[in-house]
């Protein structure tokens, strides 16, 4: 995780690690929760506030009675 975290790309971890393929490496890597949150902040537009979305009480209230 540590080398994904510096910038070092899948397919050369997957070397390192000896892994026949990319998908193998991929296993390991799709649960890293705060590398998902660098690329949604990435992705974020310019106009939305950086952030984990809370949402209003009414909309749970909404949810909770469905």
């Amino acid at each position: 995780m540590e080398l994904l975290r510096s910038g070092v790309g899948c397919t050369v971890i997957a070397l390192w690690l000896g892994h026949e393929s990319v998908e193998t490496t991929q296993v390991y890597l799709h649960a890293d929760l705060e590398i998902k949150k660098q690329a949604m902040d990435r992705t974020r537009p310019a106009d939305i506030p950086a952030g984990v979305y809370q949402p209003k009480d009414e909309l749970l209230a909404f949810l909770e009675a469905l």
